[in-house]
């Protein structure tokens, strides 16, 4: 990826399922409240819930990092806000996922609710998902921490 931070990539991943995440969710709880899907199939809402907080890991990592690299160029108050931001994403991705997990072991009669809950949390997951990524954008469209990465043009 030559001198592009890996954080910068690898960020776009559980962003990316966390908008999604809602739609699975919401749409797999009808489906199991109808009877219309066994609940093996939620296990894809577990399976991508788990990439979620996988990249949200992976992607808190790679910003620790490059925190030293884009310090030099953005202000601390910045960067922590962003921080505090995907600890919050993160953490909330991962109670939806022992949520989305529990309703695999639930009895018929409670698993339809605790689907409904996990869909609930990946809404709540989604938004603070965007606030990260806003903080995130803030970071390298407004404060400049791209430049930290830029090389001085040669004539």
């Amino acid at each position: 990826m030559g001198d592009i931070p890996l954080h910068a990539a690898i960020v776009h991943i559980p962003l990316g399922i966390a908008v999604a995440m809602p739609l699975v969710a919401i749409g797999l709880a009808v489906a199991l409240a109808r009877g219309l899907v066994d609940k093996r199939a939620w296990a894809v809402v577990v399976a991508l819930q788990a990439l979620v907080v996988l990249g949200g890991f992976a992607a808190m990592n790679t910003g620790e990092t490059e925190e030293a690299t884009v310090k030099r160029v953005v202000d601390k108050r910045f960067i922590h806000e962003h921080e505090e931001r995907a600890e919050a994403f993160v953490y909330a991705a991962g109670v939806t996922l022992v949520l989305a997990a529990s309703a695999l072991v639930a009895g018929p009669r409670r698993i339809a609710m605790v689907a409904g809950v996990t869909a609930i949390g990946t809404v709540v997951s989604l938004a603070l998902a965007v606030r990260t990524g806003e903080a995130g954008g803030e970071l390298v469209f407004k404060h400049g921490a791209a430049s930290a990465y830029a090389t001085p043009k040669t004539e």
